[in-house]
C-alpha cells in the first residue's frame, strides 16, 4: 500500500495538551488498524515559533519523538532538556512529556505512539 502526500490528513490543534499556539499534525496513518492495533499515531508534527504540546502522561503506551529539524525544549517527566535535529525522545508508559519551540525557527518532529495493552 502507498499513501500519497495529498491523502494525508492534517489537523491544526490549538493549545494541544495545554501547550501554546497551534500545533500542525500531519497523520501518516488513518487509524490504529494501519499499525495492526499496536499503535495509534504515526505523524509529522510542526511546531512554529512559540508553539508547543503541553505536559501529559502516557498510560499503557509509549510515545517516541524523532527531532527532524530545529531545537526545542523537552519536558522529560518534569526535567527540562534541550533536544535538536537527530535526537530521539522516549516517553515510556506511566511517564509524561511535553515539547515547546522557544526559538525563531520551525521545529519538525516525527511522532509514534506504541500501545502496550
Amino acid at each position: 500500500m502507498i499513501r500519497k502526500a495529498e491523502e494525508l490528513s492534517v489537523a491544526y490543534n490549538e493549545h494541544m495538551r495545554g501547550g501554546d499556539g497551534t500545533v500542525i499534525v500531519r497523520k501518516f496513518i488513518r487509524g490504529p488498524e494501519d499499525l495492526c492495533g499496536k499503535g495509534r499515531l504515526f505523524a509529522n508534527i510542526t511546531l512554529n515559533p512559540g508553539c508547543g504540546i503541553g505536559f501529559h502522561v502516557h498510560e499503557g503506551e509509549s510515545e517516541l519523538f524523532y527531532i527532524m529539524k530545529g531545537t526545542a525544549e523537552y519536558n522529560d517527566n518534569g526535567e527540562i532538556k534541550t533536544v535538536q535535529a537527530g535526537d530521539v525522545t522516549i516517553c515510556p508508559p506511566g511517564t509524561g512529556h511535553g515539547i515547546t519551540n522557544r526559538t525563531d525557527e520551525v521545529v519538525e518532529v516525527i511522532a509514534v505512539i506504541v500501545r502496550y495493552r
